[in-house]
């Protein structure tokens, strides 16, 4: 972590996370929000694939969502990253990027992160594609999902990134 990250600390979110990821999320208006009880079961099921960064108090105040998908042992799917507006500005959402990826690469050989990112969503565009400059990966772009397959439109397309290969040193 770097000097402005100093009084804060990374580790796997638990149950007691999920009303803050929720929070962050909504108080984020650029992700789409889930249910708050979809936070809570992610912070169960699925937090050796996610992250939270907390400060001094323990308390969260960013976070990083995702899941090695089934059919694709060695993928990892971004589901979703958010830090708290006083905290932005610190490279906490890169610092939670790579270390999920080094440590989902360590522990279950992950060699491909994925994540989908709507066109207006420049911040995570640029995140994105700084993590794979980082690395050295490749960085493939093209639609996943359509604006015509939402059911609650209007929405924009989410076009997928493919970051590989990954390996376990970052």
């Amino acid at each position: 972590m770097t000097a402005a990250q100093a009084d804060l600390q990374i580790d796997r979110p638990r149950v007691a996370d999920g009303a803050a990821l929720w929070r962050i999320a909504r108080d984020s208006e650029v992700l789409d929000l889930n249910s708050s009880y979809s936070y809570l079961l992610w912070c169960r099921d699925f937090a050796a694939t996610s992250a939270v960064v907390r400060d001094g108090h323990g308390v969260p105040v960013g976070f990083i969502t995702g899941y090695v998908r089934p059919d694709s042992p060695d993928t990892l799917l971004v589901w979703q990253v958010a830090v708290d507006g006083t905290y932005r500005g610190r490279g906490l959402a890169a610092t939670l990027v790579d270390g999920l990826a080094e440590r989902v690469a360590r522990e279950r050989g992950i060699t491909i992160l994925e994540t989908t990112i709507s066109p207006d969503n420049t911040a995570s565009q640029r995140l994105f594609t700084s993590f794979a400059e980082r690395r050295g990966a490749r960085l493939e772009r093209e639609v996943l999902f359509d604006t015509a397959v939402f059911p609650d439109g209007p929405h924009e397309p989410e076009v997928l990134y493919r970051i590989g290969p990954l390996s376990a040193g970052g």
